[in-house]
């Protein structure tokens, strides 16, 4: 399976973006899925991962009620919705995905065989 994120700009404080996390040569099917984000100068950092056979989600404590993760079968993509955005959001944000993915693992990027490239996300204030 390959990712392909895409989707990041330059957005003033409070804008939105969509993010768009798109799958070749396979699907999300089974899959758990996640974003993940890191700044200049910091540690790789989780954003929101989700696994869809249950629906369970969990939300960094930074991004809760501001982010939302979706996905589109159809289109074989998922989406991270960015509300209200401020400039500590601005990083390079990459997709993840792998299969069996635990619940309480949601958030460790060890989890994650699959990685999308990373979109570059700028907010200004």
């Amino acid at each position: 399976v390959q990712l392909q994120a895409s989707g990041g700009g330059l957005v003033q404080a409070g804008g939105s973006l969509r993010l768009s996390c798109v799958a070749s040569g396979g699907t999300f099917s089974g899959y758990a899925t996640a974003w993940f984000r890191q700044a200049p100068g910091k540690e790789r950092e989780f954003v929101v991962g989700r696994r869809w056979n249950t629906g369970s989600t969990r939300y960094a404590d930074s991004v809760k009620g501001r982010f939302t993760i979706s996905r589109d079968n159809a289109r074989n993509t998922v989406y991270l919705q960015m509300n209200s955005l401020k400039p500590d959001d601005t990083a390079i944000y990459s997709c993840a995905a792998a299969p069996g993915v635990i619940f309480s693992s949601l958030h460790l990027p060890s989890s994650y065989y699959y990685w999308g490239q990373g979109t570059q996300v700028t907010v200004s204030s």
